[in-house]
């Protein structure tokens, strides 16, 4: 027989509470139907640029909210309790940006159950807002806005290399009509990560659609395919079922190939199945963290395949003295390709081993463009660098 412990009641009934409260906080009827409860709307973006949160729990003893809104990540911005039952706090003005937290209560992590907006990276979940202030900025730029809208899918294909039918998610753009012939942009995500990593975190498709409603980058195809070469598709929509996500996923059974090896199984996919202008000009990869890697490699294996390559905060590491990867990068810059575009943050773990992709480029005197700004390996700078790529390529 099986027994709830203390610390296991009140924990259950505490879930229980808070479903509760997010499902009033949907339906003010039921509100009034329940009693007096406190209608609690969060978070309330403020018209001078601070943001404020409401959470309704009568009976927590300690509640704090934190996100990447704070200078310092760990930082929790402590939370007052009224004497309705509401907590609540107000952040310092922000700048324009897509921001990320969550709400701790008695030592316990939740999402916001007033906020129904949430994203998954890996295996946690966040609530997410935006804050704007003018038509161009970072805020304006990660939002819907009434600008014409691409089609993005979630596509299967076959990989003949890996032996697999993958998932990759597509993203079309308005002009798209099947009759004229687009450039293609793929674009890689990280450590952790799978196809709708830069779909869900990364804004492209909010991206992609403002840039081009304002004329800042070309019409082009965007896809975005998962790097596991293990994993057929994001946690959940493939037959191994919803296991839990850890960003390690089966890498125990290794692989018939790299991702790199299999790459071209997408290309010849994506030109087989779109509209695509079949050309090396008309062909960018970039990608984060391990998708910088797969970039990197990609450069290597295929250099004259893609004309515009951009590695944001890369995991692409020099191999010193070999032969073979001097001879990769020899013909790789000798085919003049049109960019090769290095975008890292100072504070980057990363840093050091792009110090020494940029030592050896520079060496070998190869042409290359380097960005850096501030912060460190986070979605933030990954989304400013989608940002620059894509007003870079296919012009």
């Amino acid at each position: 027989m099986f027994y709830l412990t203390k610390d296991m009641t009140t924990f259950m009934k505490r879930i229980l509470f808070l479903a509760i409260c997010g499902l009033l906080a949907l339906n003010g009827v039921a509100q009034q139907q329940l009693g007096q409860r406190p209608r609690v709307t969060s978070p309330v973006i403020n018209a001078d640029g601070t943001v404020t949160f409401n959470f309704y729990d009568p009976s927590a003893q300690q509640v704090s909210v934190s996100g990447d809104f704070s200078e310092i990540r760990s930082e929790r911005l402590r939370m007052t309790k009224q004497e309705n039952g509401v907590w609540t706090a107000t952040t310092k003005p922000l700048n324009p940006e897509l921001y990320s937290y969550s709400i701790s209560v008695d030592g316990q992590r939740f999402i916001d159950p007033a906020n129904s907006y949430v994203n998954r990276d890996i295996s946690t979940l966040s609530n997410i807002f935006i804050v704007t202030k003018e038509t161009g900025d970072k805020g304006h730029l990660y939002s819907v806005n009434d600008v014409r809208h691409g089609t993005l899918s979630r596509v299967w294909y076959d990989s003949p290399t890996l032996g697999q039918q993958r998932r990759m998610t597509v993203y079309l753009p308005a002009a798209y009509d099947g009759k004229k012939s687009f450039p293609v942009m793929y674009l890689l995500h990280g450590h952790g990560g799978d196809e709708t990593a830069w779909g869900d975190l990364g804004r492209a498709s909010q991206i992609m659609d403002n840039l081009i409603a304002e004329g800042k980058c070309v019409p082009m195809i965007v896809v975005m395919p998962n790097g596991n070469p293990t994993c057929n598709a994001a946690p959940g929509w493939w037959h191994e079922g919803m296991y839990t996500p850890d960003g390690n996923a089966f890498n125990q059974r290794g692989a018939k190939a790299t991702m790199e090896e299999s790459f071209m199984d997408i290309v010849n996919f994506v030109d087989s199945h779109y509209k695509t202008i079949r050309k090396r000009e008309a062909r960018a990869v970039t990608g984060l963290s391990m998708g910088g890697g797969h970039t990197f490699g990609i450069s290597c294996l295929y250099p004259e395949v893609f004309d515009y390559y951009g590695l944001q905060s890369a995991a692409g590491r020099v191999r010193r003295n070999d032969a073979k990867f001097d001879a990769q990068m020899a013909k790789l810059f000798a085919s003049k390709p049109k960019l090769f575009w290095i975008a890292i943050g100072k504070d980057d773990f990363l840093m050091q081993m792009n110090t020494e992709l940029r030592e050896y480029l520079d060496a070998h005197q190869y042409p290359y463009e380097y960005y850096e700004n501030d912060g460190g390996h986070i979605w933030r700078n990954w989304r400013i660098y989608l940002t620059m790529f894509a007003q870079k390529i296919f012009k």
